[in-house]
C-alpha cells in the first residue's frame, strides 16, 4: 500500500459555528454546515472536519479532545503579507517567520492558535 495525499483531517471543537467563522475570515476557507455539531472547511482540494465536543463526536473517536491539534497549511502568498493579514484579523502570532523542514522541502512559517487553542502552522515552501 502506498498513502498519495491527506483527505481531511478531524478537529475537535468547542464551537463548530465560531471555527467556521475563523477560519473562513482568517484563512480564507470555505465553511460548510453539515449538522448540528459538525461542519467542513474546504481549501484547495482538501477539507478540515470540525467534530463540537459533547455535541458531534463521531462514536469512534475514543479521547476527543478541544486544543490537540498541531498542523502546517502551504501558502504561496509571501510569510510577510500572512502576517500582516494575521495581524488585521487580530490574530496574534506566537512564533515566526522561522525557518523548518517541510514534508517535501524547506519552508518558512508563522504560529498561531485558533479560538480552540490548535497550533495553526502557515507556511512558505523555500
Amino acid at each position: 500500500m502506498r498513502i498519495d495525499c491527506i483527505d481531511h483531517l478531524v478537529l475537535t471543537v468547542l464551537d463548530v459555528e465560531a471555527s467556521l467563522a475563523f477560519y473562513a475570515r482568517v484563512l480564507g476557507m470555505t465553511p460548510q454546515r453539515v449538522d448540528e455539531g459538525r461542519g467542513a472547511l474546504h481549501f484547495g482540494s482538501q477539507k478540515i472536519n470540525l467534530q463540537q465536543l459533547h455535541v458531534g463526536v463521531d462514536r469512534n473517536t475514543r479521547h476527543p479532545t478541544r486544543g490537540a491539534g498541531d498542523f502546517c497549511l502551504l501558502t504561496r502568498t509571501p510569510i510577510e503579507a500572512v502576517m500582516a493579514h494575521l495581524a488585521v484579523q487580530g490574530v496574534a502570532i506566537i512564533e515566526g517567520p522561522i525557518e523548518r523542514t517541510g514534508a517535501r522541502e524547506p519552508i518558512r512559517s508563522v504560529y498561531f492558535y485558533d479560538p480552540d487553542e490548535n497550533l495553526v502552522e502557515v507556511a512558505n515552501q523555500l
